[in-house]
């Protein structure tokens, strides 16, 4: 099937939870294409968002959504069950309480990365643990470092907000990609970074296409793990975070 386009609701509100949109398309592996989606797609290490696809006369829940070949998404059904006709109108929601986990976990992992000012060689949001890989042939900090300076980070308050730039004037800045094995996507022209702090002087400024809290307090209680050796020069970082009031 030839894939539509869909407007990715998400990355101007990471905070909706419901929304309708209408059926575009059905895959052959029993996906479902909509015009405009809250769903955030797997990639750059953070999971596909789950939920709820409902419709008259029936419904499903939705286990994973993932990047289409092409501009769309698709919504990936839990398990085998009858699909919206095409061209129906669909209301989803969000399982809100995983997906805002993964919004702390993620900004939290850019705070990471100021804490820790090294190449960044992989990494993986979860729900219980999230972790960053560093090109770090010795340890340069203690866990008890990493996590005071990630606490005052946290309870600075700083704001989350996004701006865009073109191709050439990320090739001009090339220092802020942080990770060595993935390469923000091109091809659309422009590039998307996500700013933590202010717009004069950020804490954090990277190029990153996932969904963020609106500030670091809202990551709230967070831990550090153990540094583990994980190569040569690999060292993996791991937090999880705590409950928030």
């Amino acid at each position: 099937m030839t894939m539509t386009e869909t407007e990715p609701l998400y990355r101007d509100d990471p905070y909706l939870k419901s929304v309708s949109g209408r059926v575009t398309g059905l895959t052959p592996e029993g996906g479902v294409v909509v015009d405009r989606s809250i769903f955030y797609p797997k990639g750059g290490g953070q999971p596909g968002d789950s939920g709820r696809l409902t419709w008259e006369g029936g419904g499903c829940d939705i286990a994973s959504t993932v990047k289409a070949e092409g501009p769309g998404q698709v919504l990936v059904p839990a398990e085998a069950a009858p699909l919206p006709p095409l061209g129906a109108e669909v209301d989803m929601r969000l399982d809100w309480e995983r997906r805002h986990r993964f919004m702390r976990m993620h900004t939290a992992l850019h705070l990471l990365s100021v804490v820790v000012p090294l190449p960044v060689t992989g990494g993986q949001i979860g729900f219980e643990k999230s972790r960053l890989d560093f090109d770090m042939p010795e340890v340069i900090y203690d866990r008890d470092v990493i996590q005071a300076r990630m606490t005052t980070l946290i309870s600075e308050d700083h704001a989350v907000s996004e701006q865009w730039i073109s191709e050439a004037q990320l090739d001009a800045n090339p220092d802020l990609v942080k990770t060595l094995s993935v390469q923000p996507p091109r091809g659309a022209g422009r590039i998307r970074l996500v700013r933590i702090g202010a717009k004069d002087n950020p804490v954090d400024l990277q190029p990153c296409g996932g969904t963020h809290v609106r500030t670091t307090a809202e990551i709230g209680l967070l831990r550090v793990g153990k540094i583990e050796n994980k190569g040569r020069s690999n060292r993996r970082i791991s937090i999880t975070l705590g409950e928030r009031d």
